[in-house]
């Protein structure tokens, strides 16, 4: 765990260099510090050290490789998984798919019709692929939803585990988790014909099976089953969950045999990236872009992820693992990792309330320490 800061260290400055000038250096390290803010209203015309127009030619304009930056947060990632020692049997690593609305008002027609209404919500629809692996979790992918008559969230989704790296496929066993949205015959199908792949997944209380029945009407956890069109049989169970102060059950299948206690706390799992969600739209902005292109909202949510990154593995680094403040975390990962972009954006606060200080009959000014 030591070698954790210098990794983010080096994966900062790897970024860096992928920008074709220092001008657009010092402007993705002022994005950065942006989100790092933890605030969650990280909009262009908050930062202190670029200007709105700034931030907007960055992101929408200017010509740097979004490809380069996602494919080296992805080598950094597995570098990072790679490097822990494994004894024993293969680990499990958990691949969650879930779909969430990054809420927007207004019209935005430069997107093309992307920000829409799907699920009695407004918004863009982003289908996302997150890893966990023990206490460790990485957002590693999405997709945007485009609406009716295109992908649909589960064919995006059998997009995104045909890009899930090979080196992982064959260090570990591969659960993917995910809601009824994710419980279509084709994505099963999909999931258990790769090798050491097992579905946990979501189905309607109201889903057919083959002697007739619905899956409600099954007494028995664990109990083998086949869906009505799924050739290979299934194992079903079901958890309780608090809704609106009532208990609801929500039923999960499995392509792997186990304990209907042991499918229903798998089950539980998949829940562990709406907090995720939570966590990158109230800290790190994901929700808050406004930009004049769809390139620049791809890039938008790609930096609000890797602000993310970075406020981890600072947790990782400072230890302290019984208490995960997301807001301390990534206040900690700006004063480590840019404290210039803290430096300044303090000075210009400061230039900021100087005519105030004066009018008190105070002023300031800088001076440097000798060592």
């Amino acid at each position: 765990m030591n070698q954790i800061l210098p990794q983010a260290e080096e994966l900062l400055l790897t970024l860096k260099q992928l920008m074709p000038t220092i001008y657009q250096q010092e402007t993705l390290e002022s994005l950065l510090g942006l989100f790092l803010s933890g605030k969650g209203n990280g909009v262009p015309h908050h930062c202190p050290t670029k200007s709105e127009s700034a931030i907007s030619r960055f992101l929408n304009y200017y010509n740097w490789s979004t490809r380069s930056v996602i494919r080296t947060i992805r080598a950094y990632i597995l570098n990072f998984i790679l490097s822990q020692p494994i004894q024993g049997r293969k680990p499990i690593l958990q691949v969650i798919l879930d779909l969430t609305t990054l809420e927007k008002v207004g019209k935005f027609p430069h997107l093309n019709n992307l920000v829409r209404v799907y699920n009695h919500k407004k918004g863009l629809h982003i289908v996302v692929m997150y890893l966990v692996i023990g206490n460790w979790r990485f957002p590693w992918s999405f997709r945007i939803y485009r609406g009716k008559g295109t992908a649909s969230p589960s064919q995006l989704a059998q997009k995104l585990l045909n890009n899930l790296p090979s080196v992982l496929t064959k260090a570990f066993q591969i659960y993917v988790l995910g809601d009824t949205a994710f419980g279509t015959i084709k994505l099963i199908n999909k999931i258990r014909h790769q090798n050491s792949f097992q579905a946990l997944v979501g189905i309607p209380r109201t889903r057919k099976l083959q002697d007739g029945r619905k899956v409600s009407e099954v007494r028995t956890r664990g109990q083998q089953v086949y869906l009505n069109g799924l050739s290979i049989p299934v194992f079903l169970s079901w958890v309780w969950l608090k809704r609106d102060g009532k208990r609801v059950q929500r039923f999960i299948i499995s392509t792997k045999q186990m304990k209907g206690k042991t499918i229903a706390r798998w089950g539980k799992r998949r829940w562990q990236i709406e907090g995720f969600f939570k966590t990158v739209k109230h800290c790190f902005s994901l929700h808050r872009f406004g930009q004049k292109t769809l390139l620049g909202v791809y890039r938008w949510l790609i930096l609000s992820f890797v602000s993310y990154l970075l406020s981890y593995w600072v947790y990782l680094h400072l230890g302290n693992y019984d208490n995960l403040d997301w807001f301390s975390s990534a206040q900690q990962a700006l004063i480590l990792l840019l404290p210039h972009i803290l430096l300044l954006s303090l000075l210009n606060q400061l230039e900021a309330v100087r005519p105030w200080l004066n009018e008190l009959g105070f002023d300031f000014s800088l001076m440097r320490c000798k060592i």
